[in-house]
């Protein structure tokens, strides 16, 4: 199904509002009208959204077409597992209430410096880990998940209600909902990002990720995020390495025809090969698993004991080591999953960047956030990981593209050379 894009400011991409801001030809207070219209006409169906921000006209207002900010006058989600001051950060539990933490996450202050307005929280599932799912609808069948864990970042972007939006991601929470919804969406390099003022689930994965409607819009909020320089692409052909990665049997019918018949059509610009994972990485999923689990154990365990009666059995289930993993299989995935990525980025050495799925095939029906199977072997990697929309499906389904860390500059790129061929 096709999303019909408003006849307004609401359907530009993040790059195209600043270019019309900073020309005059649009006004933020016209943009961020345009994007609370969109809002109250889809919101019934979608329900992306948490809170909106009662200041945001008042804000819009004060931005003028001279502001020398990069993101001066655009508005942006932020899910609700990140601290606002002025909006309340409920995270979808009972526990959180209408917190407001009085101070804004490092995340959003950098936002904020860069003239951007916060618009709103986004729905997530429950602390962006597990029990109750966001109730928010994938724009393209509200009837099928958006995915998960950010689910309202991804619904909200891909509906036009707002330009670009923050979520997180610890196993699959960027780029599965990207893949999902039909847009591009980054999972940067493990540690670029402060996740200081988000709720942590497991500290050695937690990522914030940036949702988009253009590759390019990446570009400008690496450099808002002051994400490091990387080495340019080569010129001429590009090697790339394919991958179905050790899971594939996992792969719906409609992923496995997206992921052999884009890849065929790459031939013309880029030299193809196949890119062996090394010996152990097919246990890759059941490390990412053992850390996340034992890592959320100490994370939620202070809720346990004081609130255990809000929280979600799901938590209760982690905390007690009933999920089948024991803390001393936590240190011992530690070191296993460090050897892991020195051989995985000695082998991306060898290629300009590797393709592979980015979800098992289209979004299933209900609220459930989706298996993050294709995810969370990167994650665990800390590999940077963008989610490239593939047009012409019946249904929203994306490929990963993705290369070594701290090279997260590439992609923006790598999908504006593939882009003509895809």
């Amino acid at each position: 199904m096709t999303i019909t894009p408003p006849e307004s400011p609401a359907a530009f991409s993040l790059t195209a509002a600043r270019e019309a801001l900073r020309a005059g030809r649009l006004t933020a207070t016209d943009l961020t009208r345009a994007c609370l219209s969109r809002i109250a006409l889809r919101d019934n169906a979608v329900r992306a959204w948490t809170c909106l921000n009662a200041d945001a006209l008042a804000e819009a207002a004060t931005i003028r077409p001279d502001d020398p900010r990069p993101l001066a006058g655009i508005p942006v989600g932020i899910k609700d597992v990140i601290d606002t001051a002025q909006l309340p950060t409920g995270a979808n539990s009972p526990l959180q209430g209408g917190l407001r933490p009085g101070v804004d996450a490092p995340v959003v202050q950098v936002l904020r410096a860069a003239g951007a307005i916060i618009l709103g929280k986004t729905d997530t599932t429950e602390f962006a880990a597990c029990g109750r799912d966001a109730a928010t609808g994938n724009p393209h069948d509200p009837a099928r998940t958006p995915g998960g864990s950010s689910s309202g970042s991804a619904a909200a972007v891909a509906d036009f209600q707002v330009p670009f939006a923050i979520g997180t991601q610890t196993g699959g929470s960027t780029i599965r909902p990207a893949s999902f919804c039909g847009i591009p969406a980054l999972k940067p390099s493990w540690g670029l990002i402060t996740t200081e003022g988000m709720r942590r689930y497991a500290v050695s994965f937690d990522t914030i990720g940036l949702f988009v409607r253009d590759p390019a819009d990446l570009d400008l909020l690496a450099d808002v995020f002051a994400l490091p320089p990387a080495p340019a692409l080569p010129p001429g052909r590009l090697r790339l390495g394919l991958t179905l990665t050790p899971y594939a049997d996992a792969l719906e019918v409609e992923g496995r025809a997206l992921f052999d018949s884009r890849a065929a059509r790459l031939a013309p610009v880029a030299d193809l090969v196949p890119f062996d994972l090394p010996e152990g990485a097919a246990d890759l999923d059941q490390l990412h698993r053992c850390i996340q689990h034992c890592e959320g154990a100490s994370a939620f365990l202070h809720l346990s004991r004081t609130q255990g009666d809000l929280l979600h059995p799901d938590f209760h289930d982690r905390i007690e080591y009933r999920t089948g993993f024991t803390q001393r299989q936590h240190y011992e995935a530690y070191d296993r999953l460090a050897l892991l990525r020195m051989q995985v980025e000695d082998r991306l050495a060898g290629v300009d960047a590797l393709i592979a799925p980015s979800a098992p095939g289209f979004a299933p029906l209900g609220r459930t956030p989706g298996n993050p199977l294709f995810n969370a072997l990167w994650t665990a990697l800390q590999l940077p990981v963008m989610n490239l929309p593939m047009p012409g499906m019946e249904l929203p389904l994306g490929l990963s593209l993705i290369v070594r860390r701290a090279f997260d500059r590439q992609l923006p790129a790598l999908a504006a050379r593939l882009a003509a061929a895809l």
